[in-house]
């Protein structure tokens, strides 16, 4: 229920922790993927092939695990493709593992666990971790970390189905359900494995939770008891989670690094206006959490479209919330007027960005700017003012 691997099995797996397979690795730790064949000839005269092949992999799993765990972490531990893919980065990680810390949490039920990267993070922070998972090569690869970071006895692996684990010993359960199947991701959060309802009813039998979601969650799917929080981290959003025995009904956005929490207050809808000197861009964060009209009530400003999380004012308000961008041109939507412009103010770098707009951005800078015309950078927005397709033309705030 809990993950589906295409990896090698748990014994192939096992080869990997001897010593022969543990010196492969370190040999391999700094490999060129392009030179991967002829070294994978040179490996196998005096390693069993199947044993290169599992290390190759290995090695290759590391270095994409790096953007994620970083160098250090990511040359000790091990992975599987889809462990790689679906773990929590280490900043969330360690974000979450604060918040609990900060709860009194002092052990967790880590339901669903994958690689282990949420556990890592709280075992870091002082919190004894049942890590549990049904698949065996993902127990394995968990259990294989734990020992990698030196975290043996903080986290106890256990291969078992999620919804036959008795949680009641523990402060708090942590659920992390699989969203992706044999066509990719799972938008509906019943179909999640195990399913979002049963999360929610294990949830609530501990004094405290969280259930981490996909941040495309339909509000109306959020349980009346949760704490809603979408995280970014650097801009990017990563996830929603739903806490539970904190403040039921709470809508908040969590910027990382930092890090900084923007609270919901229930504000009606901003007015639309006017574009006025300034547009401000609301974090992904504070976007999914519908927290748009708390950026606008802090900068003073409104919408450009009432359809479009774009927040307009005459002043400059810097936020933490929110991107802000000094606008110099407003114009309808046209590709030959856009280009003239450019060309005119000698623009060479040209980024564009959308809103409701159909418009995909590399096809505008191809036809728009299809070769430098000078070194200025402006930035585009594609969208809608008052309903009719516009383009706002201007630059970042520094």
């Amino acid at each position: 229920m809990d993950r589906v691997s295409s990896s090698p099995s748990p014994d192939a797996f096992s080869d990997l922790l001897t010593p022969e397979g543990l010196a492969l690795l370190d040999e391999l730790r700094d490999h060129d993927p392009a030179q991967e064949l002829a070294l994978a000839t040179r490996l196998r005269r005096e390693h069993p092939a199947e044993l290169v092949s599992a290390a190759l992999a290995q090695a290759r799993l590391r270095q994409r695990a790096v953007a994620k765990f970083g160098a250090e972490d990511a040359g000790r531990m091990y992975f599987t493709p889809n462990g790689v893919e679906q773990a929590t980065r280490t900043s969330v990680a360690a974000y979450r593992a604060g918040a609990f810390e900060r709860l009194g949490v002092r052990s967790v039920a880590d339901l669903c666990c994958g690689i282990g990267g949420d556990a890592i993070a709280l075992a870091r922070a002082g919190i004894r971790v049942l890590a549990v998972d049904r698949d065996p090569l993902t127990c394995a690869v968990a259990r294989a970390n734990a020992e990698a970071l030196g975290l043996a006895g903080l986290i106890e692996v256990r291969e078992a189905d999620v919804t036959e684990v008795d949680t009641s010993a523990y402060d708090a359960v942590f659920v992390d359900p699989a969203r992706r199947g044999g066509r990719g991701r799972i938008f509906d959060p019943e179909a999640y494995s195990p399913p979002l309802s049963w999360a929610v009813s294990a949830a609530l039998k501990a004094p405290r939770a969280a259930l981490k979601i996909a941040p495309g969650i339909p509000h109306e799917a959020i349980p009346a008891e949760a704490d809603a929080e979408w995280i970014s981290d650097g801009g990017d959003v990563k996830e929603a989670v739903l806490w539970f025995g904190t403040s039921p009904g709470r809508m908040r956005a969590t910027l990382l690094p930092g890090p900084r929490a923007l609270v919901g207050r229930g504000l009606p809808d901003p007015e639309v206006r006017s574009v006025g000197r300034y547009l401000y861009e609301p974090d992904g964060a504070v976007i999914r959490a519908h927290l748009v009209a708390e950026v606008a009530e802090e900068v003073g400003g409104g919408l450009v479209d009432e359809t479009i999380a774009y927040v307009t004012g005459d002043e400059l308000r810097p936020t933490s919330y929110a991107a802000a961008y000094e606008i110099t041109d407003q114009l309808p939507f046209n590709v030959k007027k856009l280009k003239a412009l450019l060309r005119e103010r000698e623009v060479g770098v040209l980024t564009v960005k959308k809103r409701g707009s159909a418009v995909e951005p590399e096809e505008l800078r191809r036809k728009a700017m299809p070769k430098p015309f000078g070194k200025r950078a402006v930035t585009v927005f594609l969208t809608r003012v008052a309903g009719a397709p516009t383009m706002l033309i201007g630059a970042p705030v520094r």
